[in-house]
């Protein structure tokens, strides 16, 4: 585990550990790790992803227009160009060498999971302030890069997911994972100060993280029973 650079990152995901693990550590991402993962699954989920990832860019541009300084601006515009220029390339990438091209991407139908998830973070951008946005945020983005760096570091290139591996285990990713934590901690040490467990807004900002963890979990979730019914159909 790493905190990426940021304290508060770390306070959160410890008061949250039962959530975080169940989410970072899903039969999902061991299955992806060893390659046992149904192929049906993976490209349910890779559907889904692909339409949170809109949503996600969404959100991240509203963090740029809730940002008051250029700093901040900056890297959540640098965020947004992540996700639609690199991010997604995996996912139309791999769908295309398997017959679904982007338009039929775009026409997938949202899931119930990816439906809660992506409206709970919209949800948390409009109706809270940067810090609130953030701490909804955090657990994909950073979540994303320990389990990819985990996966990186535990098993062969030669699972069929090693492309999937690659991508949010590389240094790239990791950067991004660091800059977003910087962020997020410069924000709350503006917002709420160094000793953010002290502050009347830490139940609030446990209880969004902790949200965002379950909906993560429950997002793995869909994807392993959809796949699996469609497999058996």
């Amino acid at each position: 585990m790493t905190d990426h650079g940021s304290p508060l990152f770390a306070a959160l995901r410890a008061d949250c550990r039962p959530d975080w693990e169940a989410y970072t550590r899903h039969r999902f991402v061991s299955a992806l790790g060893d390659g046992s993962l149904p192929r049906s699954c993976y490209l349910h989920y890779l559907r889904q992803d692909y339409l949170f990832l809109i949503h996600f860019a969404r959100a991240w541009s509203l963090a740029a227009a809730k940002a008051d300084r250029i700093g901040d601006i900056r890297r959540a515009a640098a965020t947004v160009h992540g996700l639609v220029d690199d991010e997604m390339k995996l996912h139309v990438e791999t769908c295309a060498a398997e017959g679904i091209d982007r338009e039929t991407l775009l026409a997938t139908e949202e899931g119930s999971a990816t439906l809660a998830y992506t409206r709970f973070v919209i949800d948390a951008g409009f109706s809270g302030d940067l810090l609130d946005l953030l701490a909804a945020l955090m657990p994909c983005s950073l979540g994303y890069g320990e389990i990819g760096a985990a996966l990186a570091r535990d098993h062969a290139e030669t699972t069929p997911y090693a492309d999937w591996i690659a991508t949010y285990g590389s240094e790239g990713y990791q950067s991004l994972c660091r800059d977003a934590a910087a962020f997020f901690e410069s924000v709350a040490a503006r917002r709420i100060g160094p000793d953010f467990r002290d502050s009347p807004r830490w139940p609030d900002l446990v209880a969004t993280f902790r949200t965002a963890c379950r909906l993560e979990a429950y997002f793995w979730e869909a994807g392993l029973a959809i796949g699996n019914t469609r497999a058996a159909a």
